[in-house]
């Protein structure tokens, strides 16, 4: 689908792309991973052609579509379901065609919708929008009422919606809570074209891809499978050259020495020279350069406070209108609690965050607290908030305006900002290097509680590593909220949920939660909406009972009504399971729109048979009890 061949590319003083080559297969999905900087961006807008490359040549098919979210959608008057719809340009254009086309034309156009499944993509539009967390009150407004975060969703929204032939995508956990993670990741899973996708999400890099595409060196190396099996490939490789190059090493100093004792010597000349010769043919073969990251520093409390920390009784918390966003608070928290904050955004985690943190008073009920409690709040206003002109120097000097010159620029040492960044200023950092300051900072005191933000969106893998190791050392309570599925599971042993308006423990794991997500996703796509649906079958007519009539016949119908609903299931299950392979469509486009017109006959056939399996089975309930056979 992508071919990257002898690539190269220079800019802002350094290269890239050094004769980079790699083919990606198609419908492909690939995870492309490196460090911060390296330039997984850069390629993308060199694929893009929004940067020309110095040499090499990155092609794919011409007539493929191609499409990247890289920034949010513009804040126009058109709704939200229209915007998504629209991005289907070719449905679009066929449906503008239908108000100006000839008569004898009609068929032909009405023909191609039919083949792109036109009649369905309402419906499949407000369902990618609801597992995104959008209600289906939203689809209908318009786009100049949505954040710009929202916007961001729906760009992704619409990119996923129109399934160009190859999608870039840039990070897209970072504008998305947990629950819109987990159903992209689900998404991508049966995502039917080439994708590849920058991510330091694990789960999404383990779960959701088959290939990790590596960009090191300015080289590009593509290895089968998920993220896992490419660090195992990879320690493998340098294992390998490691002990390629010892062996090759000791056989160049072996024939080097051999020519030292015996150039001089007459009867030994011609032997030294062709070990000479022997030497110069060795392959070079570099050692294995170790990336090293530095590690996060979460100093642990000096002395533990009795238990509880904190403990919530009936507690209410809102804002100046005094409309309480989370009331009911029935919640304690003590020094060894690892907590993981489950809801979807505006459901009020930060919002228990401030009150927590003490940003916030409790508007009712007792919020109750050791004087002594320190704590460490990170969230991502805080990164928003810095000055562009402001350095880490100057920064960490105000946090610690006692300390000598030199333990400050000690201690940004320990954090990973290297004297070179010392004195640059916050615009010239990457928001790893201010993520990985701000949350030092925070816990530069020892508190006995930290809150954590959504704190890894700007850190690369291993940086998200560190952050685990740190936080797993730490010998304090946490209060973690954040959309990497791995560092929740990882970190968190307990799981709270915040819905409709209160916060409680969840009765769970991270898979249950996953689950009930995407069932969620499910049945709010189903709701009712601006979609306009085919009317449900009418209900089968009422039977008319008498009393103590024999229920031979209603048992029947019964029994026979379960059993059409069994086999009306069963051809669902199986035309979903035809549609959700790749294969499918990248193999017989023609066949993957008819199982598309399929499934719409299988679904509303399932609906009648429940309809009357639901009928037969009240008519025969009802005849037993009028029968006095219950």
């Amino acid at each position: 689908m992508l071919q990257i061949n002898d690539l190269t590319f220079d800019s802002w003083g350094r290269r890239f792309f050094d004769h980079a080559t790699v083919s990606l297969p198609v419908s492909a999905k690939v995870g492309l991973v490196g460090r911060n900087g390296v330039g997984k961006s850069t390629l993308f807008k060199l694929i893009l052609n929004q940067l020309q490359s110095g040499d090499g040549e990155i092609s794919y098919p011409k007539s493929a579509r191609v499409a990247s979210v890289d920034q949010e959608h513009p804040a126009t008057p058109v709704s939200l379901l229209d915007t998504v719809l629209a991005a289907d340009e070719e449905r679009e254009s066929l449906m503008a065609s239908l108000e100006t086309a000839d008569p004898e034309h009609l068929g032909d156009i009405y023909a191609r919708l039919g083949e792109i499944g036109a009649d369905r993509a309402p419906s499949r539009a407000a369902e990618i929008l609801s597992g995104l967390g959008f209600t289906h009150a939203d689809l209908s407004r318009p786009m100049s009422e949505f954040s710009g975060g929202w916007r961001m969703r729906v760009a992704l929204a619409a990119a996923l919606f129109a399934e160009p032939d190859l999608l870039l995508l840039d990070e897209p956990t970072n504008y998305l809570d947990l629950e819109g993670a987990l159903w992209l990741e689900a998404r991508l899973k049966k995502y039917p074209n080439t994708a590849i996708i920058i991510s330091h999400d694990r789960e999404i890099l383990n779960n959701s891809v088959d290939h990790i595409l590596h960009l090191h060196d300015g080289k590009l190396d593509l290895y089968p499978g998920a993220y896992e099996n490419f660090e195992r490939q990879r320690e493998e490789r340098a294992r390998l050259q490691e002990s390629t190059r010892a062996k090759v090493e000791f056989q160049r100093a072996h024939l080097q020495a051999f020519v030292d004792r015996f150039r001089a010597t007459a009867s030994k000349a011609a032997q030294a020279q062709s070990r000479l010769k022997m030497i110069a043919k060795l392959p070079p073969i570099s050692a294995v350069a170790m990336e090293s990251t530095a590690p996060f520093v979460l100093p642990s409390p000096e002395k533990p406070l009795p238990p509880p920390l904190i403990r919530l009784e009936g507690a209410s918390v809102g804002y100046d209108d005094g409309k309480p966003i989370l009331k009911g608070l029935n919640l304690r928290l003590d020094l060894e609690d690892r907590i993981g904050l489950l809801g979807v955004n505006g459901a009020g985690k930060s919002t228990f965050a401030k009150l927590i943190a003490g940003a916030l008073e409790v508007q009712s009920g007792d919020l109750r607290r050791d004087r002594r409690l320190k704590v460490g709040w990170f969230h991502q206003h805080q990164i928003e908030a810095l000055d562009p002109a402001d350095t880490p120097l100057e920064i960490i000097r105000r946090a610690l305006p006692e300390a000598s010159e030199a333990s400050r620029r000690s201690r940004l040492a320990q954090w990973g900002i290297t004297f070179q960044k010392v004195e640059t200023t916050v615009a010239n950092l990457s928001g790893g290097e201010r993520a990985r300051l701000l949350l030092n900072l925070v816990a530069m005191e020892a508190p006995h509680l930290l809150i954590l933000d959504e704190p890894t969106n700007h850190l690369d893998i291993d940086s998200r590593r560190a952050l685990l190791d740190a936080l797993n050392d730490y010998q304090g309570a946490v209060i973690l909220i954040t959309h990497d599925r791995s560092l929740m599971e990882l970190v968190a042993d307990r799981l709270w949920f915040a819905a409709d308006g209160t916060i409680v423990p969840f009765e769970g794991d991270m898979d249950d939660y996953a689950k009930l997500v995407i069932d969620r996703a499910r049945v709010a796509a189903r709701g009712p909406s601006q979609v306009k649906e085919a009317p449900p079958p009418p209900p089968p007519k009422p039977v008319a009972i008498k009393a103590k009539v024999p229920t031979g016949s209603a048992r029947r119908r019964a029994e026979a009504a379960e059993a059409a609903l069994a086999r009306a299931t069963a051809a669902v299950v199986a035309l979903d399971n035809e549609l959700t392979d790749p294969k499918t469509f990248s193999q017989n486009p023609a066949k993957a729109g008819e199982l598309g017109r399929q499934r719409e006959k299988a679904q509303a056939q399932l609906e009648a048979a429940e309809l009357e399996w639901m009928a037969a089975v009240e008519a025969y309930e009802t005849l037993k009890v009028d029968g006095g056979l219950v």
